[in-house]
């Protein structure tokens, strides 16, 4: 099922959750995650963390893995390395947003995240 967007770009004002995304013959692998930020305001920060599930339907206690917590304008690679959760067949992502100092009180975030088999990142490399 992978490449795929786990959320295309959207604009985030306050904490969410993305979309279930199957796994398909993923499960077990180990995938780039892409997290885009085109747009931010100052003095904010968004923390966003993968979770997984076997069902669809109950999640993860802990998230799987997390970006670093992001400030600004990029693009950031992390891997998830799924050999310890070869049960896991759905994944989705979370996002906690915060906003400080002066002006409107609310966050501000234009965000991507993109997820691909490591595997055919490296062959394209190699060919």
């Amino acid at each position: 099922m992978l490449p795929e967007f786990l959320l295309p770009e959207t604009t985030v004002r306050e904490a969410g959750t993305g979309p279930a995304i199957a796994l398909g013959t993923e499960r077990g692998g180990t995938l780039i995650l892409t997290l885009g930020i085109t747009r931010i305001i100052e003095q904010e920060s968004i923390d966003l963390s993968i979770w997984g599930s076997v069902d669809g339907s109950t999640w993860s206690v802990k998230p799987l893995v997390s970006f670093p917590q992001k400030f600004y304008c990029g693009t950031y690679q992390i891997l998830l390395d799924l050999s310890d959760h070869s049960d896991i067949r759905h994944i989705r992502a979370r996002w906690q947003v915060n906003r400080w100092g002066k002006g409107d009180p609310k966050p501000l975030f234009d965000i991507y995240l993109f997820a691909q088999q490591m595997d055919r990142q490296l062959a394209a490399v190699g060919a």
